[in-house]
């Protein structure tokens, strides 16, 4: 197992390696115009051009920008680690304004998995054990329905619902937990949920399609015949073998999250990665697009490290392919 984990860790610094370099020649090799005056922001003078070329080491041959670009990622700058650079639209470091937003975007991320596990699990399982049932129609039904739902509209029509009309929901905005755990907590229920119906019914057609496939196996039949209860032979045997590819997906969606559920957090306006990365575009902020491609990367990257792990735990065949 270990000599497996050691093996996935290696090739996550190599994956690393090369996605920083594919960003470095995106951002400052390929484009025609000048770096320093894209990242200096709208309208800059002269002094702000040549303070980006000095930190960006924009003045100096392209393997020796190549490797300032890389010791920034990984081991920081002069605004810390990690080192994201400065943005000149809004004059302050790019760390500091990343921190303050990927909590938020953390928070919305991680909350909304955990809803659409519980939620698209065991209807999936419920569907493949009554397959064909009523139940069945009506709960891949529901998912169809909220698969194919744009999720600006399910936002607007819960905020519709709940805020306007029920006067549950608080409404829009984000509240530190440290502030106030109860007013955190209020405001982020209906981001997850809204978030967590377009995933959960996604992996609940995925867990009933794998359910299915796995409970027609012979290793299924045989723990029948043994005489294991059903529900430790739907629980123990089925449903292990059949979370590989539920694994697989939570790695990606949960990784690709992390760089921020845009409209989620413009319709219910948290100032997350990406309502920033949205606005940053506009701005033509670039130091603020860079990091934001950087992180993004890794997190997927180490998301896919998790993936690899679990699912060495749950089928052990993977360590000797």
């Amino acid at each position: 197992m270990w000599r497996y984990i050691v093996r996935r860790l290696l090739w996550v610094v190599v994956v690393m390696l090369v996605v920083t370099s594919i960003t470095f020649l995106v951002f400052f090799v390929m484009p025609s115009t000048d770096p320093a005056v894209t990242f200096a922001g709208k309208n800059p003078t002269e002094e702000q051009i040549e303070e980006v070329r000095h930190n960006f080491g924009l003045d100096k041959p392209v393997p020796v920008q190549y490797v300032l670009f890389i010791k920034h990622v990984f081991l920081g700058d002069q605004y810390g680690w990690p080192g994201l650079g400065f943005s000149y639209s809004t004059r302050s470091p790019v760390r500091d304004q990343f921190f303050g937003r990927v909590i938020v975007t953390v928070q919305l991320a991680v909350g909304a998995a955990l809803v659409w596990l519980c939620i698209g699990i065991p209807i999936g399982i419920v569907s493949a054990i009554k397959r064909r049932t009523l139940v069945d129609r009506l709960s891949m039904g529901l998912a169809l329905f909220f698969v194919s739902a744009p999720v600006f509209w399910l936002g607007l029509m819960g905020l519709w619902l709940f805020w306007y009309k029920l006067r549950i929901s608080p409404g829009t905005g984000y509240v530190p937990w440290g502030d106030s755990f109860t007013d955190w907590l209020s405001h982020m229920i209906l981001p997850w949920i809204v978030l967590a119906l377009l995933y959960a019914a996604f992996y609940a057609r995925m867990t009933r399609g794998s359910m299915i496939e796995t409970m027609g196996q012979d290793y299924i039949r045989t723990a029948r015949v043994k005489g294991l209860p059903e529900w430790k032979v739907i629980l123990k045997h089925g449903l292990r073998s059949s979370l590989t590819p539920v694994v697989t997906m939570i790695g990606f969606d949960v990784g690709a999250l992390l760089g921020g559920a845009v409209i989620t957090e413009t319709v219910f306006n948290l100032q997350g990665v990406g309502q920033w990365a949205v606005n940053s575009v506009f701005q033509g902020d670039l130091p603020v697009i860079l990091a934001v491609t950087v992180v993004v990367s890794i997190a997927v990257t180490l998301m896919n490290l998790i993936v690899d792990i679990v699912y060495a735990y749950l089928d052990p065949r993977v360590r000797y392919t």
